[in-house]
């Protein structure tokens, strides 16, 4: 549909969603490359929100394979970036996994 339409703004969220389903069965290794596709694509589409839903995916992923540092290392600069919103879900999520990590 991406494709189809040209409409790329939800592109990287997308990518995410793709990955999600994939973990869901149990597919960690291509999930892995549908969230580096998101992630990638929210930064040069400079999507910060986009961006962080991705890193937090990828973030907990990578925690669940036992790489919590890297874990840490993609996701605490991303969700350093921000200076407001904390109450939303996304920034709680991601504030929760940074203290897990830690």
């Amino acid at each position: 549909m991406v494709e189809r339409t040209d409409e790329r703004w939800y592109e990287a969220e997308l990518y995410r969603l793709m990955a999600e389903a994939l973990i869901t069965k149990s597919d960690r290794h291509d999930a892995e490359r549908w969230l580096c596709r998101a992630l990638r694509t929210a930064q040069k589409q400079d999507a910060r929100h986009w961006e962080l839903r991705a890193a937090t995916s990828l973030a907990r992923l990578w925690r669940d394979q036992d790489k919590r540092t890297d874990a840490r290392d993609l996701l605490a600069p991303i969700y350093g970036c921000f200076t407001e919103g904390f109450d939303m879900r996304d920034l709680k999520e991601a504030a929760a996994l940074l203290a897990d990590l830690a």
